[in-house]
């Protein structure tokens, strides 16, 4: 089959071994395709070829290359590296694979589009995607073959992609469980600046403010604060290249955060003045109906559902005997949320179901012995 065809049949190479590319290696390989991967760092490399992400190319060529003359010709390549390095990788991988289709898995796009058609090399052939996966671990060894499952992949075409790589791009999107969308570069640099990056700006900036709190201060916190700076963990250097590479979108949003801002700040200063109760109502308002338009569980509009807390020891199988009864009971588990008191032997489950289980949910649960708090 040609190497332009509109249907993956392999092999693949994938260019950078970290969590996106060994992921992607993984969930290809478990699908049956023949997988290579590369790595500037060796160990890297070796380490995706040890958890089952590809063959290491570096590996191959060094057994085969010069007795064989081993010349990998890929129907496809992925390139999974840092925003700063992408545009590079692609011009390379255009020029090196000229049968090869290319694409990226770069959280940014429009920087590396202008960089590949500016470069001279075969842009036809290149189309830049964005699986919108992750996990705050980093690595060959967080990887996941279902890390795109149920995860909305972005592909982002351009007048020159080929069409044959559109749709192949989509193969490979939906065979890895993902559900795409279709955005030009610079709505999905936009859009991303809004769901993704500023998030992880505001995150950061409020972690920050903990590096001076005492600990036992710190040791007050609730599920809230744990909740709002959980991607604080992430790490620095990817995100000053991903903050860098989309800086004027971001910016444009965080002009808007400013405003919103210097108004609380000015509400706060003279909360009792006439209208100032008003105005922090409305503020957390907004907010209230911000968060109502995210999609729900099943996509589309967001679904209202009733909530219980249900208290848990810490001990070894109480969390999965209760969720082995909730099922006994025939009841479905829209959403599970795990709350921890810090120094308590209890945690707290927060559990939500569809409005018409949940009063007998919490019949039925109250008679087996739990204590739930409605």
């Amino acid at each position: 089959m040609s190497a332009f065809s509109a249907t993956l049949t392999g092999p693949v190479l994938v260019i950078g071994a970290g969590l996106l590319g060994a992921s992607a290696g993984l969930g290809l390989r478990n699908l049956g395709y023949t997988v290579y991967i590369s790595d500037i760092s060796p160990t890297v490399e070796a380490v995706a070829e040890d958890i089952g992400a590809g063959t290491s190319l570096r590996a191959v060529a060094e057994e085969w290359g010069a007795e064989a003359g081993f010349v990998l010709e890929p129907q496809l390549v992925v390139v999974a590296a840092p925003p700063d390095v992408t545009a590079e990788l692609v011009v390379k991988a255009l020029g090196e694979y000229p049968q090869a289709f290319v694409i990226d898995l770069a959280s940014v796009k429009s920087a590396i589009l202008a960089d590949v058609l500016t470069s001279g090399a075969d842009a036809t052939r290149y189309l830049g995607t964005h699986p919108m996966a992750g996990r705050e671990k980093s690595g060959p060894v967080a990887a996941r073959g279902e890390l795109f499952a149920a995860r909305p992949w972005v592909l982002c075409e351009h007048p020159l992609a080929r069409r044959e790589l559109v749709k192949l791009a989509q193969q490979v999107a939906v065979e890895l469980g993902s559900t795409v969308t279709f955005l030009d570069a610079s709505e999905h640099d936009r859009t991303v600046a809004l769901i993704s990056h500023v998030p992880q700006v505001m995150s950061s900036l409020l972690a920050s403010r903990l590096q001076d709190t005492p600990l036992y201060a710190l040791g007050l916190a609730g599920q809230g604060l744990r909740d709002t700076t959980r991607i604080a963990a992430s790490d620095p250097n990817l995100w000053v290249q991903i903050l860098a590479a989309n800086a004027q979108p971001v910016v444009q949003t965080l002009y808007g955060v400013r405003e919103d801002l210097e108004r609380l700040i000015s509400t706060l200063e003279a909360p009792t003045d006439s209208g100032s109760r008003l105005d922090i109502a409305q503020l957390m308002s907004e907010g209230n109906h911000g968060v109502a338009r995210i999609p729900g569980k099943h996509g589309g509009a967001p679904r209202a559902f009733a909530q219980l807390t249900v208290l848990v020891d810490d001990t070894p199988g109480t969390l999965s005997r209760l969720l082995h009864e909730i099922g006994e009971l025939g009841v479905n588990l829209e959403d599970l949320r795990l709350e921890h008191s810090p120094g308590a032997p209890v945690g707290m489950a927060e559990i939500s179901v569809n409005p018409s289980e949940h009063e007998k949910l919490v019949d039925d649960l109250t008679s087996r012995g739990w204590k739930v708090v409605t």
